[in-house]
């Protein structure tokens, strides 16, 4: 029986194409910027999102730490939200190699910072304080639901960080989730960030990478701080190449992925002893609950792994789900048998 994986979209396998892309690709030295693969990505990158300039890494997470250190001095201060993956997730790697002070504001359940919060978190010019460099967002919002942030909202904070003297960053790990959500063109999600990053190998499906996108003058310095971090590659045209056929070929399976979470939260709505807020699926990715009198969070997680079905217990008897090309409406509704049958 095939494992039906909702641990991520990061456990995602590259496709068929996607494989005979990788074995022609054109190659090259792209430290020395030779490589014409990882050049036509960048290129495509940035002309997708609407930015001046694009630049392969291989990771988000190498894509967020290189942008907080062009963004901020050492020293100075990021406002972030308090779920955000950055915080979370990246092993404080901003305070760790840049010296950097995160300040943390409350999420909203939909990602989103209280306007006035991020107003008021800005520091005045007092000997006592960091300077303020940075807003750092996260679109889609990994640990508020898989929420998309709208344009409005972005450009708000755009606009209080062009009052003040800061940059915007975007973490858009799945910020194509997010278009597609809002049916909406990429580029306006972006268009008043600074710099914004996005993951190849999620959703998109390519095996490796991500790329970080600005104008000329940031890609310049973020390639600077890429070599210092060890993510300068040699001929890794061959990685960039799948990369290509990500954005030429799996945006639309995200609709796909989004209506198959929606099948799978009105499922598991229906079953006794789950509970989820179908109100908060948006993209692909959800969030429910079972009833720990009827049966243990991590005894949930064995039983249906043992079924080959597998996904995180993200808290106590609370889980995350995330769909992706990998998954079909059979394995969805597989799932939701096993689940009912498990549970009674």
């Amino acid at each position: 029986m095939k494992i039906i994986d909702f641990r991520s979209d990061t456990v995602t396998l590259p496709t068929d194409e996607m494989r005979q892309s990788m074995f022609d690709a054109k190659v090259g030295d792209d430290v020395l910027e030779e490589d014409p693969t990882i050049q036509k990505l960048e290129q495509h990158a940035a002309q997708l999102l609407g930015k001046a300039a694009g630049l392969f890494v291989p990771s988000g997470t190498m894509g967020n730490l290189i942008s907080f250190l062009v963004h901020c001095p050492r020293g100075t201060e990021a406002l972030l939200g308090d779920k955000s993956h950055t915080f979370i997730y990246e092993a404080g790697g901003i305070s760790a190699f840049g010296g950097i002070h995160s300040h943390q504001l409350s999420n909203n359940d939909d990602g989103t910072i209280e306007i006035e919060h991020i107003k008021s978190a800005v520091r005045n010019d007092n000997v006592h304080f960091p300077r303020t460099s940075l807003i750092s967002l996260e679109n889609t919002h990994n640990m508020c639901f898989g929420t998309p942030i709208d344009a409005d909202y972005i450009t708000s904070i755009s606009d209080i960080a062009q009052e003040n003297g800061l940059q915007v960053h975007i973490d858009g790990a799945r910020i194509f989730n997010a278009a597609v959500a809002l049916n909406v063109d990429v580029k306006e999600l972006v268009a008043s960030a600074d710099s914004v990053t996005f993951c190849l190998s999620k959703g998109l499906t390519a095996p490796v990478g991500s790329v970080l996108c600005g104008d000329k003058d940031f890609i310049h310095e973020a390639r600077r701080m890429r070599k210092a971090l060890g993510g300068g590659m040699r001929q890794a045209g061959i990685i960039a190449a799948a990369g290509l056929v990500s954005l030429d070929k799996m945006i639309p399976q995200l609709k796909i992925d989004h209506d198959n979470a929606k099948r799978l939260a009105d499922g598991i709505s229906t079953i006794s002893g789950l509970s989820v807020n179908t109100e908060r699926v948006h993209t692909n990715i959800l969030y429910f609950s079972v009833d720990d009198s009827i049966m243990k969070g991590s005894e949930l997680v064995q039983k249906m792994g043992q079924h080959k079905v597998k996904f995180f217990e993200v808290s106590p008897n609370r889980f995350r789900l995330v769909t992706h090309s990998n998954i079909s409406l059979e394995n969805v509704n597989t799932t939701l048998e096993l689940f009912d049958t498990i549970l009674h």
